[in-house]
């Protein structure tokens, strides 16, 4: 656990001798409710026409079923399956209600409140396997999870398959994310449609996104991927509405899913449940449901905004040498973020070679440098200028030489490292990102995943690892049309539901949608500055990404608010929200709020409440899409006004487009106008 002068409340365990019915659930075993009494969960033995017995559960939010009889099962390459023919040996109940410290993310604690049954079970045939099921109910979800304890019948073990069936009633909404191949980086656009018209023999990541008629919302995805094969999910042919669980295979023995020994565990399979998808964004489930923070102190950890000169293509304006991976380019962007106040600057690649050689040579030393790049003075040159330098890094350098390089990298005071290409999450791809960011944490490094697979709430444990990808981002702005408005609505209540995501916003060069360009070379962002700016909000991720190149940005309006937006938070509270389409999310830093708006392709006007805000008066700094915006997209408007918690501001947002305000406590005798909605910003 943390240090006890961190913990905000008590740890208290409670045996409950209630909970078991069986008068509305036939064959019920176990029922298990959450404690605002919202959420039901029970499990079952059913029998089988053969008659054996096999577990099933099911979910329920204010009664409406959301999940009915789901079943569950492991199956082994040594023993087969472990699913048929159990029996109850025990069932024990635990309860939680512990408030903690969250490192760096949407708020700084977190309350972990929840009720959990342990279901211990038995085969009745002579190999008399032993398996246990864990549920937790909590106010905003459901997670469960498979223990392997240790026994005489099963020690060394191989999982080829989980069976954890999800029947969901009601034929839901779903938003998607199709993917071709278990070797992915995460990086797609979504599919809307009926639950039952997903297509068959498809894979999809998670989160996976549940509107139900008529309410309530859900998601489900997974958390403490720990030792583990990521999961997926797909269709179950002959049942409408259900999907099964389906595990990411080692890539030399694909019929090998996990390989462990007793006593064991999988991640927690979650279904995040809420009235409404603003309520999702705004859950701490799955930091709630891995291990306390296991790094002593956090003081080294420092969270921020970086020049990424990947995106622009190294772009330097009235100089007198060619940008690239060079000293002279290198000192110019952190020149950039010394006077801007930007924290850190990203050493990366540019395309045809690396910082430190060729990732195609695989004898390259990632502690030296190319002959263009003098190392140790462009980090002395940084640590003059107080900007924290981060390395990004191919994922098979760092594999062989992390024991080596670690080390080199806290001497050189490197500030953190971007991992990238890893495109995986097999469990021995997992077991690699553990590794990291615990050696990563031994030597003060901070730790980016690129090229990576979803989050499952592991930044609690190990807090240096400070955001990931894992989602399409603005770089394929380099390429494509797939990140436009439309996708940028989708993201915050389907991949930012797992954790922070590393979306590299920042473009100030936006066009409209005809006549954007996919460009490698100073590309450009579809929708407006103001979408842009409201990103810096809306996206979670304690390292942001100052994309463009340094003069897009200087006397430009929108600038001072990029500059001074916080990337950690005191408390989030999402305002407006409908996925795909528009999002209002204020967030709390100190004393000030920042409130980010969205929208896509529809020009919108959102009411924004500030009810939220204490007593007394603020000072509001508006930044809005001008009336011109749908035609002259980086036209931004600027206003500052007194306002209060009775107010409500109107966010007025050009197709593509959005708008940012920060919220400061007015000073003493302030003569700001006062806020008049009717009057265009």
């Amino acid at each position: 656990m943390e240090k006890s002068n961190l913990v905000l409340a008590t740890v208290s365990f409670v045996v409950f001798s209630l909970f078991f019915s069986c008068a509305r659930h036939r064959n019920a075993l176990t029922t298990l409710d959450s404690p605002d009494g919202n959420i039901r969960v029970v499990f079952m033995l059913k029998e089988s026409a053969d008659g054996s017995s096999f577990p099933c559960y099911s979910v329920s939010y204010k009664g409406k079923i959301l999940l009915g009889e789901s079943e569950l099962g492991i199956e082994f390459i040594e023993t087969g399956l472990l699913k048929n023919g159990l029996q109850l040996k025990d069932v024990t109940f635990n309860s939680k209600d512990e408030t903690y410290p969250v490192n760096f993310g949407k708020s700084s604690t977190a309350r972990d409140h929840y009720r959990e049954a342990v279901i211990a079970l038995e085969e009745r045939k002579a190999t008399k396997r032993n398996l246990e099921l864990v549920f937790r109910a909590y106010d905003d979800g459901v997670a469960f999870r498979y223990r392997f304890p240790q026994q005489a019948g099963l020690s060394d073990f191989t999982i080829t398959a989980e069976h954890s069936l999800f029947s969901f009633d009601g034929n839901p909404r779903t938003y998607a994310l199709p993917l071709e191949s278990f070797t992915t980086s995460y990086e797609a656009n979504y599919r809307i449609g009926p639950l039952d018209n997903l297509p068959p023999d498809s894979l999809f990541g998670i989160p996976l996104l549940l509107e139900f008629p008529e309410g309530p919302w859900a998601a489900l995805t997974e958390a403490d991927l720990t030792d583990y094969a990521g999961m997926y999910l797909t269709t179950v042919p002959g049942r409408p509405g259900t999907l099964v669980s389906t595990l990411s295979p080692w890539p030399d023995r694909p019929e090998v899913k996990v390989k462990a020994s007793t006593p064991h565990a999988s991640p927690w399979r979650v279904l995040m449940i809420a009235e409404n998808p603003g309520g999702l964004i705004q859950s701490n489930i799955i930091l709630n449901l891995n291990a306390p923070c296991a790094i002593p102190d956090l003081s080294w950890i420092k969270t921020g905004k970086s020049a990424f000169l990947w995106w622009n293509d190294f772009v330097v304006t009235d100089v007198g040498f060619k940008g690239g991976l060079n000293t002279e380019t290198l000192k110019y962007y952190i020149d950039f973020c010394s006077e801007n106040g930007l924290e850190f600057f990203d050493l990366d690649t540019d395309e045809k070679t690396d910082w430190y050689g060729s990732r195609e040579d695989l004898n390259s030393d990632i502690t030296t440098s190319i002959p263009e790049i003098d190392i140790g003075e462009v980090l002395r040159y940084a640590r003059e200028k107080g900007v924290g330098v981060r390395l990004w890094l191919p994922w098979f350098f760092v594999r062989d030489q992390m024991e080596k390089a670690f080390p080199v990298y806290e001497k050189w005071g490197v500030t953190g490292l971007k991992i990238d290409y890893m495109d995986r999450d097999d469990q021995k791809m997992v077991n690699f990102y553990h590794k990291v960011v615990k050696k990563a944490a031994k030597h003060h490094l901070t730790v980016n995943f690129h090229g990576a697979y979803k989050p499952t709430g592991i930044r609690r444990t190990y807090p240096n690892l400070i955001t990931r990808e894992g989602v399409l981002g603005l770089e394929y702005c380099k390429w494509s049309r797939m990140c436009n408005p439309e996708h940028d609505l989708m993201i915050p209540f389907t991949r930012m539901l797992a954790g922070p995501m590393d979306f590299t916003p920042g473009a100030f060069r936006t066009v409209t949608r005809e006549e954007f360009v996919p460009s490698f070379h100073a590309p450009a962002a579809m929708g407006t500055r103001c979408h842009q700016l409201a990103m810096y909000v809306v996206y979670e991720s304690p390292l942001q990404m100052v994309s463009d190149y340094p003069s897009a940005y200087l006397n430009q309006t929108g600038f001072e608010f990029l500059k001074a937006v916080p990337t950690t938070w005191d408390k989030t509270i999402v305002l407006n929200a409908r996925p795909g389409d528009y999002v209002t999310i204020a967030r709390q830093h100190g004393k000030e709020w920042y409130v980010g708006s969205m929208t896509d392709w529809t020009a919108r006007e959102l009411r924004v409440p500030l009810g939220f805000l204490p007593e007394g008066e603020f000072a509001a700094e508006i930044y809005a899409d001008t009336p011109e915006a749908d035609r002259l997209p980086r036209q931004v408007t600027f206003s500052k006004f007194s306002v209060t918690a009775s107010d409500t501001l109107a966010a007025r947002m050009a197709p593509g487009g959005g708008q940012a305000v920060r919220l400061a406590p007015a000073s003493s005798g302030s003569s700001l106008p006062r806020y008049n909605s009717r009057t265009r910003e």
